[in-house]
């Protein structure tokens, strides 16, 4: 159960109109990326807007996933966080629900730690929480190289893998070519997911996963089966629904997506403003092309 592999959604966080988790949609939202096919599920990352979350609910939506899940998936907690002291309190506040591994980003408010200490920061949370870490690659200006990334599974032993989040291809290529047969590199390189898992990715934690699950799970096992020309066919029509979404309010949009296909999603927190209303026609548009029942108009 624990193995972490394929699609694996990152859920978004319903919240109501005063920015409060909203459980009961959480809930459906776990079941419903489930019901679709997910292989897993992470939460607590920038779609689920992570770094908005205090310690006391990063916690609970962990809990309430979790226990939602029942053992079906397993279940990333995503940690977002500006110290090695908070990253691993968050850590150990989860550790007794029975996640499969820790989802965490580089220390990045300004200013970003050398090499060194980007390794020690990973080997300490490990070391804390006693979780496997996938390191959450994402930041640009404390973006971690291939080679140090490879450098850190290398000597961290609980680091198992990376969450490779880069618009740029040969990134990922450059990382597959270094890693080792056991390192767990996962793509969210949501526009270009196809080519992500022809090089050998061993699966993605990206938004499009949650806006269109079924279509990802359908493009992943075409992948899996050598079907390039079903594989090709849904990265035609996927790719116009990540155009449709991208943008600053990109979590606001995948909720928007997910309530079209009658999962209650909720609202963004404060500040992020919900998807504008054409977005909200684009996004319609593109789940049509993916054969998407639409749940309700846009």
């Amino acid at each position: 159960m624990q193995k972490l592999h394929g699609i694996i959604p990152p859920a978004a966080t319903p919240f109501t109109t005063d920015g409060e988790i909203d459980q009961a949609a959480t809930k459906a939202q776990v079941r419903f990326l489930i019901e679709q096919g997910a292989h897993g599920l992470a939460v607590g990352g920038s779609t689920g807007e992570g770094h908005t979350l205090d310690a006391e609910e990063f916690r609970r939506l962990v809990a309430l996933a979790a226990a939602e899940a029942a053992g079906r998936v397993p279940i990333i907690a995503g940690i977002i966080t500006d110290s090695t002291r908070d990253a691993i309190k968050r850590g150990q506040a989860v550790a007794d629900l029975g996640v499969a591994a820790l989802q965490v980003t580089p220390v990045h408010y300004l200013f970003r730690p050398d090499d060194d200490a980007m390794l020690e920061h990973f080997r300490t949370v490990t070391e804390a929480t006693g979780l496997p870490l996938i390191i959450y690659n994402v930041v640009p200006w404390s973006y971690l190289s291939p080679e140090l990334l490879c450098r850190i599974m290398r000597q961290v032993p609980g680091v198992i893998g990376v969450k490779q989040s880069a618009g740029d291809l040969k990134l990922v290529a450059d990382l597959m070519l270094m890693a080792g047969p056991d390192d767990l590199i996962l793509s969210a390189v949501d526009a270009l997911l196809y080519p992500s898992f022809a090089l050998g990715c061993q699966g993605a934690v990206a938004a499009i996963l949650s806006a269109a699950p079924r279509s990802c799970v359908e493009l992943w096992d075409a992948v899996q089966a050598d079907d390039h020309a079903t594989a090709l066919a849904l990265h035609a029509r996927l790719l116009p629904l990540w155009n449709a979404m991208v943008g600053d309010n990109l979590p606001a949009c995948v909720k928007h997506a997910q309530a079209l296909q009658g999962c209650p999603a909720g609202w963004p927190r404060q500040p992020m403003p919900p998807a504008t209303a054409a977005q909200q026609t684009a996004i319609a548009k593109a789940l049509r092309g993916l054969e998407v029942e639409i749940a309700s108009a846009a």
